[in-house]
C-alpha cells in the first residue's frame, strides 16, 4: 500500500517521498528587487534538509507590478536567474527536488500604483480599482510568462508550477466574478490560462512536468463550484498540465481563516474529485500538517502527493518527524542522526 513516504515519479520528476512544501509567500524586506537572498536560501535549503520530497519556491511574478507586495520575487530579468539557481543547487545536494510558482497578482498587486485585471473590479472597498488589460496586453502578459518559465527552466528547477489560484490574475480571468470581458478572453474565461499553459511548455524540457494551481471551489455567491472547475481543469489538461495543486478560495470576502471552515484536511474532498474526474495525478493541500492525516490521504488515494504549509513553516523538519511518527524509514543527515534514532 503507498504511503507518503513510498516515492513517487511523473516523467523525469522523481521524488524520494511525497511530501510537498508548498509556495507561501515570504514577504522578505530585503527582496524589494525581486532577487531572491540569503533568508529564501536558508528557508528552501532547510526544508531539504528537514526531509521534503519537493519544494516548490513561492510564488515568483513576472512582472514588478505582478507581484502581491514590493517584497515578492520576480523573474522578469534574467538579473533574477543566478540567486534562484544558487538555492535549486543546495536543495538538490540534500536529496530534495525544486519548483517554483509562476503568477501574476492582478487586481491583488498591493503596492502597484494602478493594479491590472480582467475587468476594472476592486478586490475589496479597501483594494485600489484596478485597469482592464486590453487584449494586446493579455496577448502581451502570456509572453512575460513564457519568458519567466524560461528563466526558472536556466536556473535548473526539476518542475514548474503555474499558479491559477487564490484570486490572482489567472482565477481573475476564470472567474464569473471578475472576468466580465466582451473579447475573446472573454468569451471563453479559459482561453488566458490555456495560453500561459501552452506558452510554459514551449519553454519546458518535454519530459519536465508542468503543475498547475487551482481553487476548486470559490466559497461565495456567485461563484464557481466543483462542477464547474472539473470542466475549466479539464481544458486545462488538454492544453498540457501534469499534475494539479488543489486548493480553494480566493475571490470575494475570502481568507483562510473566514468560510469556509477550515476544519482539518477541508480541502482533500475538492483534490479527490478532480482526480477522479480527470484521472489526472493532484497534490492535495490545507490543513494536513498531522502526520497520520497526512498518510491518510495517500493511502486512501485521496491524491498523490500532500503539501504542508503552516506545519513546515512551524518545523523545516516537519518530513522526518512525520517518517520517526509513521515508521518509516528515513535517511536524515549524518549530522542529525542522534535526533531521530529509534530505540
Amino acid at each position: 500500500m503507498k504511503h507518503l513516504f513510498t516515492p513517487y515519479e511523473m516523467k523525469s520528476l522523481s521524488l524520494k517521498n511525497r511530501v510537498v512544501m508548498p509556495p507561501m509567500c515570504q514577504y522578505s524586506v530585503t527582496a524589494k528587487d525581486g532577487i531572491a537572498n540569503d533568508w529564501h536560501y536558508a528557508h528552501y535549503v532547510s526544508r531539504a534538509v528537514g526531509g521534503a520530497g519537493l519544494i516548490i519556491i513561492e510564488m515568483t511574478d513576472v512582472e514588478p507590478d505582478g507581484r502581491i507586495t514590493d517584497y515578492d520575487l520576480g523573474l522578469w530579468s534574467d538579473d533574477h536567474i543566478p540567486a534562484l539557481a544558487r538555492i535549486v543547487d543546495a536543495v538538490h545536494q540534500h536529496g530534495a527536488k525544486i519548483g517554483i510558482q509562476i503568477a501574476h497578482a492582478g487586481r491583488k498587486a498591493e503596492d502597484a500604483e494602478l493594479p491590472v485585471a480582467p475587468s476594472a473590479i476592486p478586490f475589496d472597498e479597501n483594494s485600489k480599482t484596478p485597469r482592464a488589460l486590453t487584449t494586446e496586453e493579455v496577448e502581451q502578459m502570456v509572453e512575460k510568462f513564457r519568458l519567466a518559465v524560461r528563466r526558472a527552466v536556466q536556473a535548473g528547477v526539476d518542475t514548474i508550477e503555474i499558479h491559477g489560484a487564490h484570486g490572482y490574475l489567472i482565477h481573475q480571468f476564470v472567474s464569473p466574478l471578475t472576468n466580465k470581458r466582451n473579447d475573446k478572453y472573454g468569451q471563453d474565461r479559459t482561453l488566458f490560462g490555456k495560453e500561459v499553459i501552452k506558452a510554459a511548455k514551449s519553454e519546458m524540457p518535454d519530459h519536465m512536468p508542468l503543475i498547475m494551481r487551482i481553487s476548486a471551489r470559490e466559497y461565495v455567491e456567485g461563484g464557481y463550484g466543483i462542477n464547474e472547475s472539473i470542466a475549466f481543469a479539464k481544458e486545462f489538461k488538454e492544453a498540457g498540465v501534469d499534475l494539479f495543486h488543489i486548493s480553494a478560495g480566493g475571490e470575494g470576502q475570502i481568507a483562510a481563516a473566514g468560510r469556509p471552515g477550515t476544519h482539518a484536511g477541508y480541502q482533500v474532498p475538492l483534490a479527490r474529485a478532480i482526480r477522479e474526474a480527470l484521472d489526472i495525478p493532484v497534490i492535495a493541500v490545507g490543513r494536513l500538517d498531522d502526520p497520520a492525516l497526512a498518510n491518510s490521504v495517500i493511502g486512501n488515494e485521496d491524491a498523490d502527493l500532500v503539501a504542508v504549509g503552516r506545519g513546515m513553516l512551524r518545523n523545516p523538519y516537519w518530513a522526518l518527524e512525520a517518517a520517526t511518527v509513521l515508521h518509516k524509514e528515513i535517511n536524515p543527515p549524518r549530522q542529525y542522526e542522534r535526533g531521530f534514532a529509534r530505540g
